[in-house]
């Protein structure tokens, strides 16, 4: 604001002074700055000849021999995760730390070998929000706060005094503070740039924060202390009294030939907390995603070998995984139900058409019904498979390198690098094709209840004393290929595997 208001007045004069009033002006005002560092307490600057003494290096080394180890011990903090964790950890209660053990992948795995997923995953997130519900706003903005000044601290340290003050004496070693530097007068503009970075970090610096708090995280990040109390206090009094008298602006400004010059701050405002919560719950999210997702592959292998002798199913060839590296290149999803619908087109063409039909003709063709509604849901959802399997050969098809969608999609991927509409028409054809592909795997696996319900319905039927469903049993008994009871278990049994199959992954269990 101050040196906003010095440009207005800067302007202000402009309207009403000549060029060559306004540098009369400026060399008024650098000749005072001159005399005030003249009278000033602090000897570092020499206005009349424009050099930077001896006594300015000493400064900067009584400061580089407090902040010396720290440098190291601070290296690349301001990018360290774990910093920030350590930070947040410091500040957890009894019960978060017994919560945040609890939410550690290994804990979570170690579960998952007592409990189902579903029970498991409602456990993490339960144990999840009792551990965020105790960061208060209050405690949230304390730990930001700590942070920032930190941080503020770190960037304080990491200037480069050694750098600055091998301008003053070559000989200086680095981090070598028995040494007993030889300092020499030296031209101001050598240090000008110097001097605004300091200040940049230097004003920035919160010297009323609660240095014995910053310091036991550094320790317990570096598992050191980084500076010695002692002399860290007594630096702190010289930097508020070098502060508070203003001398580096002014020999910024003389040496700049700029009198409304005004040191830029180099704040930081950090909010670590929400980083830290979101970086947990993502964390505990996938590790129970992982244990779903594998504990769905060990049943979906179990039930697909229980079905098909194999979990190696493969019966569509463009609806492929293998087509999906082209569409990844391009950030998008591709197709994303390539494996179920590859089980449902195999258990159609080689279970459904083949024993289901068989057995489903007997019922439909031959056998006499008490009433034809009771067998209308059966025929009308083994009739609507038929056609899906049909279905699913066609919608495959037309994905063909030679196919009209096929041909479509190629094209929208070779311009896609360069025309952005293409990408948009692209994903909008993907999304099409696999809502197409979910309605296929939901339709399909809704029919198939139908024909297992009728076929649980058909043997109730058959077991009775007195059959009210079906009324030439013995008829049918004759022209069945193999015993009927058997045949239906047989037959129910692979649908509801099937079911299961598909609900595993159309649910996400």
């Amino acid at each position: 604001m101050v040196a906003d208001s010095e440009n207005i007045i800067q302007r202000l004069l402009g309207m009403f002074f000549s060029s060559n009033d306004l540098e009369v002006l400026k060399k008024r005002q650098l000749k005072a700055i001159a005399k005030e560092l003249t009278k000033g307490r602090y000897k570092w600057y020499r206005p009349s000849s424009e050099e930077a003494l001896p006594a300015m290096a000493k400064y900067f080394f009584e400061i580089y021999k407090v902040i010396g180890s720290a440098q190291v011990m601070l290296a690349n903090a301001t990018e360290s995760v774990v910093l920030k964790n350590t930070v947040v950890e410091l500040s957890l209660t009894s019960n978060q730390v017994r919560l945040k053990e609890r939410l550690s992948d290994e804990s979570i795995k170690e579960r998952a070998k007592a409990i189902a997923p579903k029970e498991l995953g409602a456990q993490v997130k339960d144990e999840l929000a009792a551990f965020i519900a105790e960061f208060d706003a209050e405690k949230v903005r304390q730990l930001d706060d700590l942070y920032s000044q930190l941080l503020l601290f770190a960037n304080f340290v990491a200037f480069d005094y050694f750098f600055m003050l091998k301008k003053f004496d070559s000989s200086l070693p680095e981090r070598t503070f028995t040494y007993s530097p030889k300092f020499e007068t030296i031209r101001g503009e050598y240090v000008l740039e110097d001097l605004k970075d300091f200040c940049a970090v230097a004003y920035a610096l919160p010297l009323d924060a609660d240095w014995a708090k910053i310091f036991s995280v550094v320790k317990a990040y570096r598992e050191v202390d980084p500076v010695a109390q002692g002399p860290w206090n007594k630096l702190l009094n010289v930097l508020g009294d070098v502060r508070r008298s203003g001398v580096f602006d002014q020999i910024i400004r003389h040496l700049g030939k700029d009198p409304s010059y005004r040191s830029e701050v180099s704040l930081v405002n950090e909010r670590i907390v929400d980083t830290y919560i979101a970086k947990l719950r993502t964390q505990t999210e996938m590790i129970v995603q992982q244990i779903q997702q594998e504990n769905r592959n060990s049943k979906a292998s179990e039930l697909l070998k229980q079905i098909f002798g194999t979990d190696a199913i493969v019966r569509l060839k463009n609806y492929a995984e293998r087509s999906n590296p082209a569409f990844e290149r391009k950030m998008l999803g591709g197709y994303l139900y390539v494996e179920e619908l590859n089980y449902l087109k195999a258990f159609l063409i080689d279970y459904f058409k083949r024993d289901v039909r068989a057995l489903t003709d007997l019922f439909l063709v031959r056998g006499k019904w008490s009433f034809a509604a009771a067998s209308v849901a059966y025929s009308g959802s083994f009739h609507e498979l038929l056609e899906l399997s049909d279905k699913i050969t066609e919608f495959d098809e037309s994905l063909a390198e030679d196919a009209e969608i096929g041909v479509k999609l190629r094209g929208m991927l070779t311009r896609a690098d360069r025309d952005k509409e293409a990408v948009k028409q692209l994903r909008t054809q993907l999304k099409d094709l696999n809502d197409r592909a979910l309605s296929f795997l939901s339709t399909g696996t809704q029919h198939l209840i139908v024909i297992a319900r009728n076929l649980k319905s058909v043997l109730e039927d058959y077991e009775k004393a007195q059959h009210e469903l079906i009324t030439n049993w013995k008829e049918l008994e004759l022209n069945a290929d193999r015993p009927i009871k058997e045949w239906v278990v047989a037959a129910y049994k692979q649908i509801y595997a099937f079911v299961m199959l598909m609900q595993l992954y159309l649910k996400g269990e």
